[in-house]
C-alpha cells in the first residue's frame, strides 16, 4: 500500500508534467522549468516514500519472524 510520500510524489510528478505542457503551449520557458522542477521533486518524494515503505515492511517481517 502506498504511503503519503509516494502519493504526494505521484501528484507532484503529474503537476510537473502539466506545467511543462502548459509551458510548451504558451511558449513560456519559466513555466516549463517550474514543471521540470516539480516533476523532479515528485520523483524524489516517491523514492523516499518507497524506501520508507520497504523499511517498514522489513521491520514488520522481522517482528513476525521473532514472534515465531
Amino acid at each position: 500500500m502506498w504511503n503519503k510520500d509516494e502519493v504526494r510524489g505521484k501528484v507532484d510528478q503529474a503537476k510537473g508534467r502539466m506545467k511543462q505542457a502548459a509551458g510548451d503551449l504558451k511558449n513560456d520557458e519559466q513555466l516549463r522549468k517550474e514543471g521540470e522542477a516539480d516533476e523532479a521533486a515528485g520523483q524524489v518524494a516517491e523514492a523516499l516514500g518507497k524506501g520508507r515503505r520497504k523499511v517498514g515492511e522489513a521491520i514488520k517481517d522481522l517482528g513476525d519472524t521473532i514472534k515465531r
